[in-house]
């Protein structure tokens, strides 16, 4: 069954927390892999460095994927695929552990936390409650498609 491509021009790609076969990033990494396929990518890239963190945790090559995605599969077909053709077979715990890592994780070294608190300033400087990777980027979708933070 084709999954029908979200226009990233119109509408953020869905947040970093929602989770396919159990991995946070999975369908955000789809949506963009489509929309790039589909020329409505807009500010969104593909295979960025949150992107990397699953490829590289899951064992996948980014261009084999978009292959893949270019043949028009759904999201449980390519969930399927990626468990096929995963380098690093991962049991359930590991992605559970994992995942629930991504969405906790912040910026560790100096100069990603320059430019965590960079953006942060940009978007939602009043906030208070931003500590991680998702929180930004949630709320930097949101913004960037006219919601107030």
């Amino acid at each position: 069954m084709a999954q029908k491509t979200t226009d990233l021009t119109q509408r953020p790609p869905r947040s970093p927390r929602v989770r396919l076969g159990g991995y946070v990033i999975l369908p955000r990494l789809l949506d963009k892999g489509r929309a790039l396929l589909a020329g409505q990518n807009g500010e969104y890239n593909f295979n960025c460095p949150l992107d990397q963190q699953f490829l590289d945790f899951a064992g996948i090559n980014a261009d084999a994927l978009k292959a893949q995605l270019a043949t028009g599969p759904g999201d449980g077909e390519i969930l399927a695929w990626v468990q096929a053709h995963s380098t690093a077979k991962r049991s359930p715990f590991e992605i559970a552990a994992w995942s629930s890592y991504q969405e906790q994780r912040g910026p560790m070294d100096i100069e990603s936390r320059e430019y965590y608190h960079g953006e942060h300033g940009k978007i939602a400087a009043q906030r208070e409650d931003l500590a991680t990777w998702f929180d930004l980027l949630d709320v930097d979708d949101y913004v960037s498609f006219g919601g107030k933070a």
